[in-house]
């Protein structure tokens, strides 16, 4: 029953001080909607890198050799000069690796580049991403051939003119008509249409089905570059367990081949979904750390206008609290009294910024590309917060109503 007491005079008091009552509760309430809405849209996109990103864009079980590291920073000047001096790859690196991997694994190689694409009747679409590739990428990389068939390994050595349409770029190309044997010309070059890729969505905001895939030694490979040169060359193993032993091979063979000695830095990368994604991790990791302080910093002010609006409200009610204690009421009900005041006032002000924090969550979701995903645990945290800090403020002026004297209290004006 005290609890509910208690309970029902703070209901009553943010009833008839609804203003007051607001701008007390105006620091509980950003902090906590700050809380939902940054560690939603965090996680949101944790999930999402960790997900999406890593199947669609990467490539599970795969290992990427590159020219220089695509996201790291540079650890020394000695590192940045053997970047810098650092050769192209060749189909000459692609095979020699395809001779000397031992694992279990399927190889392949791909250039990228952007462009325009025209069909054969006058429609155009801009900004394509355009990749010459080997037929291996398809499953390297979990591309799925909707309609028609991916190119042949036949097709990708001898640059077949065939080329394999993202949705996107098929719907704007032909509409309603079915591109399969239709022409487009890329830079002015024909191809023929033999696939189509199933839809993939998108990554934030940027479509992922706005592409072209094309055969190595195809006119797209000169394209990227010079003919004989790649800009990533591609293992996937078989089982997860055998990807970083299959990375650490193909760094050795590569050492071999570049003769590189012991003490030299490698003037290649060989990355893993693991150390693509390590750089987001270094992200989230801040976030995760700087949060905790920018919440804390706006409920300590909440705490401190509760403290003082609680404070008030025992000061008007001195009168009140000598008569209950000439009644027989104890110090330690007075306290309790007022701690549970406190409490549901910084309650209600962590539920009503709960639910501002989770309909901004879903708005930012609904016109942005940020993933967001609102997790309960977040939400029980938030309203947690807020009764704590609601307890702890609430400490010292019901110290104070406890310590009032029945006499004096009843005296007071």
């Amino acid at each position: 029953m005290r609890i509910l007491e208690g309970v029902r005079l703070a209901t009553e008091q943010m009833r008839s001080q609804k203003l007051k009552s607001f701008f007390s509760l105006l620091g509980v309430i950003v902090g906590v909607m700050f809380l939902i809405v940054v560690v939603s849209i965090v996680e949101g996109m944790d999930r999402y890198v960790r997900g999406t990103f890593a199947e669609r864009l990467i490539g599970m079980n795969t290992v990427n050799v590159l020219r220089n590291p695509g996201d790291e920073i540079p650890a020394s000047p000695e590192q940045r000069r053997a970047w810098a001096r650092a050769p192209s790859l060749t189909f000459d690196d692609l095979e020699y690796l395809r001779e000397r991997v031992t694992f279990r694994a399927i190889a392949g190689a791909e250039s990228t580049t952007g462009g325009e694409i025209e069909s054969e009747f006058g429609r155009r679409v801009e900004n394509v991403s355009i990749s010459a590739a080997s037929a291996e990428t398809f499953e390297i990389q979990n591309l799925e051939v909707e309609r028609g068939r991916p190119f042949t390994r036949q097709e990708a050595d001898r640059g077949a003119p065939v080329v394999v349409l993202g949705s996107s770029t098929a719907d704007v190309l032909f509409e309603s008509i079915d591109p399969l044997g239709k022409r487009v010309r890329i830079r002015g070059f024909p191809f023929q249409v033999i696939g189509v890729l199933a839809e993939k969505g998108s990554f934030l905001g940027f479509s992922l089905d706005n592409t072209a895939v094309a055969p190595t030694h195809s006119p797209v490979q000169r394209m990227a570059g010079p003919p004989d040169r790649v800009g990533v060359i591609q293992f996937r193993a078989e089982t997860p367990e055998m990807v970083v032993p299959l990375q650490q091979q193909i760094i050795e063979i590569m050492r071999v081949r570049r003769q590189l000695r012991p003490s030299e830095l490698n003037n290649f990368a060989a990355e893993t979904v693991d150390g693509v994604l390590g750089f987001w991790n270094q992200i989230s990791r801040i976030l995760y750390i700087s949060l905790p302080g920018l919440v804390g910093t706006s409920l300590v002010v909440g705490g401190i206008v509760i403290m003082n609006i609680m404070l008030v409200s025992v000061m008007e009610r001195t009168r009140e609290i000598g008569v209950r204690k000439a009644l027989g009421a104890r110090r330690a009900d007075i306290l309790m009294q007022v701690l549970i005041e406190s409490g549901t006032l910084s309650g209600m002000g962590a539920v009503i910024g709960v639910g501002v924090g989770v309909a901004l969550t879903v708005l930012v979701g609904a016109v942005s590309p940020l993933p967001a995903v609102v997790a309960p645990q977040w939400i029980i945290l938030g309203v947690s917060l807020g009764v704590i800090v609601g307890v702890v403020s609430g400490v010292y002026p019901a110290s104070r109503a406890a310590r009032l004297d029945p006499v004096d209290a009843l005296r007071y004006e």
